[in-house]
């Protein structure tokens, strides 16, 4: 126990919100911690002081976070405050407690305590051999997407029988076959995956009451960080351990949970009063990091959601200058603004290290990296690689390289097994020692399969439907057509590269895709450059410079670059967040699907991110896959009040045109609808004076990816307002360019 001098001296310099959330006593506690508002300030004192008061033991206190950088950063700061006692407190991520768990019980489950952890190359290989028992396709569905559902099914606490009952698809079906024998070989195995280690925990837990008497007597006091990142088997692992003493301390902000793709459920926190009747709830609203002005624009934005808890950020920071919103003419034009508005802060005496430029997805950053190398800005990127070091995009190149070059041994090596054709490692080492054996290119080689030593009857089969994909492929590379794009489209379309990609039903394939288009992108600005004569050969050398390039250091600090996601957690200075259009943030898919909650929390949690300077930029029009097309602010921007934004100090016709256009557009995104490459991508056609809407209203028409709807309004500029009746949902559509048809 400490005296009272020495808790006020733990105390001090906690405002009155996280005073009492340190000092609260017994049973739930829920602190709602808004951006910047110290809470992990609040979670280390709080452990401190119920060590100091005896209220628990150092050995009594479980504190949980999600990743072992945060549970490192948690650790360090509680020894500041309780030094070498922190050592008997477990610190640590969620994995890693169930893992301790399971070392000591796992025999009860019928593993040995040495159980391997399987991680997810290696989970992905045993679902492929499971896959092939079962005579399941993997060019129809891959592993990857049936480890996705797998594991999806595995964190709502749905074991093989479970999911069995549940199916309602053929995909489903094929994964709950694959799940029946994953689950057999991984325990045949002594073998838990990473979602085992939660599973198996709550398994053992609730199967043996006398370990969980143990769990909860040792467990006095439960704190867990960012719960509202939490999934159905975290949530019951928890609400286990925490027992009939109930001192569960949970920290996080619903208003800043945007992963939903992981599975994060934020009911979990939204209904922890409904667990809990008698939680006390606390708000950390003063935060210490952004200006009022910056404040309340998130404020603002995510007033709009209806799942949340209220709370209002403030700060003592003071107003801070307005928003910069800019409206560009396009991709290039937004480019060259940040780049531009970078260049003129840093003469103003900003560091590089300073600013961060936050988008939707990764794909968008091949503009702007373009930009930065040719303004000689270095640059990052965090959380993933730079646009041309992108596995895809490096396929994509390597594919065209060997059409340009057939001798090009490295390329053949990286694309004649991607996407798998079944064609192994050591078949490739055959062809390509035979070719050097025979002093010919590897593409004559390989384009007489059958006479390669020792070159089995399968991989003879597959390298010969490869190579006649290409032959085909190099015919129309060298049949003097100039244009690049229409042939790489060719290439991702005959390779049968977007279909792998398409086939693995994950976010993961899906950014990946979005990656390619990217790259379609930047040979339709290739293809549209004047004055130089085009080839595909000079097409690959101007990318070489552009990725050599990217490869500089620069010691005065470099410019961040990231996705909103991997934004989370981190602050800058000065922040700009672009693509601001509805289809690209908020996401088309995300439209679709009805998550637009979780994009509005990821734009809260942009805005927050910014320190004194915030710009927000979105473009007049955009580049999809080629096609240039209209680009809609995104609701978002309509949002945030004037006042709080630089819009009024605008050209007239910029400020009118871009309110305009903000308060005419839909909730659903862009005007018409192309199909692309089997994607459903919201672009309009580019058109200087549209002629009068060619429907009338009552009409009945039908759309061919929306379906059977009626016209209900007419707008002027040649916009129909459809209801559509397979979903109810309405929609602005330029009938010139919309699919449209009278019924």
């Amino acid at each position: 126990m400490q005296t009272t001098d020495q808790l006020e001296t733990l105390l001090a310099g906690l405002n009155d919100p996280q005073r009492e959330a340190v000092t609260y006593g017994e049973g739930p506690l829920l602190i709602l911690a808004g951006a910047g508002s110290g809470k992990t300030r609040v979670l280390t004192h709080r452990i401190a002081y119920l060590v100091a008061t005896g209220a628990a033991q150092a050995g009594e206190i479980l504190a949980i976070t999600f990743t072992n950088k945060a549970a490192a950063e948690m650790r360090e700061r509680a020894e500041l405050l309780v030094g070498r006692r922190v050592r008997a407190m477990w610190v640590m991520t969620f994995h890693a407690a169930c893992a301790r768990i399971l070392r000591a019980h796992a025999d009860r489950l019928g593993y040995t305590r040495q159980f391997t952890i399987y991680d997810q190359a290696d989970s992905r290989r045993l679902i492929k051999r499971c896959m092939e028992a079962a005579n399941v396709d993997p060019k129809r569905f891959t592993p990857a997407a049936i480890h996705s559902q797998i594991s999806d099914a595995k964190n709502r606490m749905r074991d093989a029988e479970a999911y069995a009952q549940m199916v309602g698809s053929y995909f489903e079906q094929t994964v709950a076959n694959v799940y029946t024998g994953y689950e057999r070989e991984l325990h045949r195995a002594n073998a838990m995956d990473f979602d085992d280690l939660l599973g198996r925990t709550v398994n053992v837990i609730e199967l043996f009451p006398e370990v969980r008497s143990a769990y909860q007597d040792t467990f006095r006091q439960i704190l867990v960080d960012e719960y509202q990142d939490t999934n159905p088997v975290q949530y019951r692992l928890l609400e286990l351990l925490s027992g009939e003493r109930r001192n569960l301390t949970v920290v996080g902000d619903p208003d800043q949970s945007v992963y939903g793709f992981r599975g994060a459920d934020i009911t979990n926190i939204l209904s922890f009063e409904e667990q809990f009747p008698d939680a006390a709830v606390i708000r950390l609203e003063q935060n210490y990091r952004s200006t009022q002005t910056i404040l309340d624009a998130a404020n603002a934005v995510i007033a709009n959601n209806r799942g949340r808890k209220e709370k209002q950020l403030w700060t003592e920071l003071g107003e801070g200058d307005p928003i910069h919103v800019r409206e560009l003419d396009d991709e290039h034009a937004e480019a060259r603004f940040v780049v531009g508005e970078i260049q003129r802060l840093v003469d103003a005496g900003a560091s590089l290290s300073e600013v961060a430029v936050f988008y939707r997805t990764n794909a968008q950053s091949r503009v702007l990296e373009d930009t930065l190398v040719r303004a000689e800005v270095a640059y990052q990127v965090v959380g993933g690689t730079r646009f041309y070091e992108r596995a895809e995009v490096k396929d994509a190149i390597a594919y065209l390289t060997l059409l340009v070059n057939p001798q090009d041994a490295g390329s053949f090596s990286r694309i004649v097994n991607s996407p798998r054709r079944g064609i192994g490692v050591t078949s490739v080492a055959r062809i390509l020692g035979y070719a050097n054996t025979l002093g010919a290119s590897v593409w004559e080689v390989a384009a007489e399969p059958a006479s390669v030593p020792g070159l089995g009857a399968a991989a003879i089969k597959a390298v010969g439907r490869f190579m006649e994909t290409m032959v085909a492929l190099r015919e129309r590379a060298t049949s003097g057509e100039a244009s690049v794009a229409p042939l790489l489209g060719a290439v991702l379309d005959q390779t049968g590269y977007l279909e792998a990609l398409r086939a693995e039903r994950t976010i993961e394939a899906q950014g990946r895709i979005e990656n390619l288009e990217e790259l379609v992108n930047v040979a339709s600005e290739y293809d549209a450059t004047e004055g130089e004569e085009r080839s595909l050969s000079a097409f690959l050398q101007q990318l070489s410079l552009v990725a050599d390039a990217d490869t500089r250091e620069d010691d005065k600090g470099v410019v961040t670059l990231m996705t909103l996601h991997n934004a989370k957690g981190l602050e800058y200075p000065i922040v700009f967040m672009i693509g601001c259009e509805d289809g690209i943030f908020p996401h088309s898919r995300a439209i679709e699907e009805g998550a637009l909650e979780e994009e509005r929390r990821l734009c809260y949690v942009g805005i927050t991110r910014a320190q004194r300077d915030l710009y927000m930029t979105c473009a007049r029009q955009r580049t999809v896959f080629g096609a240039h097309g209209y680009a809609v602010p995104s609701r978002f921007l309509g949002e945030i009040p004037d006042s709080l934004t630089d819009r009024g100090e605008q050209q007239a016709r910029g400020r009118a045109g871009f309110r305009e256009r903000l308060t005419s557009w839909p909730a659903s995104g862009p005007a018409a609808t192309a199909e692309t490459g089997g994607q459903s991508l919201r672009v309009g056609r580019a058109r200087a004076n549209p002629e009068p809407p060619a429907f009338a209203l009552g009409e009945d028409v039908s759309d061919s990816k929306f379906g059977e709807g009626t016209v209900i309004g007419l707008e002027p500029g040649g916009i129909v307002v459809v209801r559509f009746r397979r979903d109810g949902s309405e929609r602005k559509l330029l009938s010139q360019y919309a699919h449209l048809s009278r019924r």
